[in-house]
C-alpha cells in the first residue's frame, strides 16, 4: 500500500493531485520553525516591524523590507492595502490610500513577497482585513502564502468567535492566524490565549494604531493572564514609537511591534527612506535587546 493521504486535494494543471500527510507535516514544520525563530533571540525578545505594501511603490517596499532585516528586525508584517482599514489611524490609512492610488493589488503584494524571497528568508506575516482575503478566495490566497513562505496572518476585523472561517484554510496551508488581545478583552483573555498559535498580538491601548506619547493600559496584568494558560509568545503593539517604549513593552512581554512610526518615515522620505528606516529599526531593535 502507498502512504496514507489527507482528505485535502488540490488542482494542478487541470488534474487533482493528492497531498500526502508527510508533505503537510513537512510544510507545517518549515513555517512553524520560522515563527519560532522570531523569538529565538539572545534575550528571547523580538522586534517586529510593519509597513504597507506598495507605499510608495513595489520596488521601494522590497528595498525597505530588506533594509529592515539588515537592521535587525526579527519579523516583518506586510500590510495588504485596503480601502477601509478600520483598525488603523491616519498614518497607516494614508499609506493605504497612497498604495491603492498607485495601483497596488493583492497579486501585486504577492509579487513583492516573491521578490523578497529571492533574496531573504526572513519570517513574514501579512496584516490585512477579511474582505481582501475573502474576495481573493481563501484557498487561492493561502495556497500562495504557503508557496511564498508567509508564516502568519493578522486580521483585526475577524473576531475570535468567527475565526474558524479563516483559520481552517490557513491551517491547511501552514499559515498561523494570529490572535489579538485588547484591553477590552477582559474575561475573554484566557479563552483567546488558550487557542492562540504562532504568537499573540497584545494591543496596548484603546482605539486605532498610531504613535502615542504614553501607554497607560495595565499591560503587565494582561500578559500575566495570558501566561496562566499558554506559553505562546506575546508581543505588544499599537502606539510604540520610541526606543524607551519598545524596551518597556519588551520587558513585560516577548517583543514589541512597531508600525505607524515606520510608515511615517516612509511618508516623509518616500523612495529615499531606506537608510532612515534602517537607522530607526536598528535603534528599536537595540532597545528591545536590552529589555
Amino acid at each position: 500500500m502507498g502512504s496514507p493521504v489527507s482528505c485535502r486535494q488540490k488542482m494542478k494543471t487541470g488534474k487533482i493531485e493528492e497531498i500526502r500527510i508527510e508533505e503537510i507535516e513537512e510544510m507545517e514544520t518549515d513555517t512553524m520553525s520560522k515563527l519560532e525563530k522570531v523569538f529565538d533571540t539572545p534575550n528571547k525578545k523580538a522586534f517586529i516591524g510593519f509597513l504597507t505594501a506598495g507605499d510608495p511603490d513595489a520596488d521601494s517596499t522590497v528595498k525597505f523590507i530588506l533594509e529592515m532585516e539588515k537592521a535587525g528586525a526579527d519579523l516583518i508584517e506586510i500590510g495588504i492595502p485596503f480601502s477601509d482599514p478600520t483598525a488603523e489611524g491616519v498614518v497607516i490609512q494614508e499609506a493605504n490610500i497612497r498604495s491603492l492610488s498607485n495601483g497596488m493589488t493583492t497579486d501585486g503584494v504577492f509579487e513583492i513577497v516573491k521578490r523578497v524571497r529571492e533574496q531573504s528568508e526572513i519570517p513574514l506575516a501579512f496584516m490585512t482585513y477579511v474582505n481582501p482575503v475573502f474576495h481573493y478566495g481563501y484557498e487561492k490566497f493561502f495556497t500562495k502564502c504557503e508557496k511564498l513562505g508567509i508564516s502568519a496572518i493578522i486580521i483585526p476585523d475577524v473576531p475570535y468567535e468567527e475565526k474558524a472561517e479563516v483559520e481552517a484554510p490557513a491551517k491547511a496551508h501552514g499559515v498561523k492566524v494570529i490572535s489579538m488581545i485588547a484591553p477590552t478583552s477582559e474575561s475573554r483573555i484566557c479563552q483567546i490565549a488558550s487557542e492562540a498559535e504562532g504568537f499573540i498580538y497584545v494591543v496596548s491601548s484603546m482605539g486605532v494604531t498610531g504613535v502615542r506619547s504614553e501607554i497607560k493600559t495595565d499591560l503587565p496584568a494582561i500578559v500575566e493572564s495570558i501566561r496562566t494558560v499558554t506559553d505562546v509568545p506575546c508581543a505588544i503593539g499599537f502606539g510604540i514609537s520610541t526606543p524607551e517604549q519598545a524596551k518597556a513593552m519588551a520587558s513585560i512581554s516577548d517583543g514589541a511591534i512597531v508600525g505607524s512610526a515606520i510608515v511615517k518615515i516612509i511618508a516623509k522620505y518616500g523612495k529615499d527612506a531606506a537608510p532612515y528606516i534602517g537607522e530607526y529599526v536598528k535603534n528599536m531593535k537595540d532597545a528591545v535587546a536590552e529589555a
